[in-house]
C-alpha cells in the first residue's frame, strides 16, 4: 500500500550569526579598511576555479522535496536590492542522508550574505516576491561535479513548507 504524502511545516526563524552556525556563517557589513578576522567569510575554493555571479530566480515558493549540499567547496548567497529571503539547512554530515531532526529554515534580511559551509544541505533560496537575483559565489563547475541531492518525496514521501 503506498505511503500517504505527508507534508511538514518549518518555521522560519530569523537568522543571527549564533543561530546559523551550524550551518555556516553570516556574512554583514563592516567598515573599509577592518582587518581579516573571525568575522570575515573563510572560504574553501581550492578544488576549482570560483564562479561569482548573479543567479535570476523566478517564482519560487515556500515548499520543497529536495535538499543538496556540495562536498568541495563552500556557497556563499545573497540577494540583490534589500528583498528578504528563506532558505532551509541541515548541518553537513558523514551519511548520504541529511539528519531531518536538525532541519531548520530561516528568514535573511537583504543586508547581508550568507556562508554555506562544506557539506551543508540547502534548499533554497525561496521568497515571496515574483523574482529576486541573487550574488552566488561558488565553483564554476559545482552543478556538475559537486551536487548532490537528496529527495525527501521519493525516499520518504515527504516535502516541507516554510511557514512564518
Amino acid at each position: 500500500m503506498p505511503q500517504l504524502l505527508s507534508v511538514k511545516q518549518i518555521a522560519a526563524i530569523p537568522i543571527t550569526e549564533s543561530n546559523f552556525k551550524p550551518y555556516g556563517q553570516l556574512i554583514v557589513p563592516s567598515p573599509d579598511g577592518k582587518t581579516f578576522d573571525e568575522n570575515d567569510a573563510v572560504l574553501k575554493l581550492h578544488h576549482g576555479i570560483p564562479r561569482f555571479y548573479i543567479m535570476r530566480l523566478s517564482q519560487r515558493g515556500r515548499t520543497f522535496h529536495k535538499i543538496t549540499r556540495h562536498n568541495l567547496c563552500t556557497q556563499c548567497l545573497g540577494s540583490l536590492n534589500g528583498k528578504e529571503w528563506l532558505m532551509a539547512v541541515c548541518p553537513a554530515s558523514a551519511t548520504p542522508e541529511p539528519d531531518l531532526d536538525r532541519l531548520r529554515a530561516f528568514r535573511i534580511p537583504g543586508n547581508c550574505f550568507i556562508k554555506l559551509e562544506v557539506g551543508t544541505w540547502h534548499a533554497g533560496p525561496y521568497f515571496d516576491e515574483p523574482e529576486i537575483d541573487f550574488y552566488n559565489l561558488e565553483l564554476s563547475d559545482t552543478n556538475v561535479t559537486d551536487h548532490f541531492t537528496y529527495n525527501f518525496l521519493t525516499k520518504q514521501n515527504i516535502k516541507f513548507e516554510i511557514i512564518d
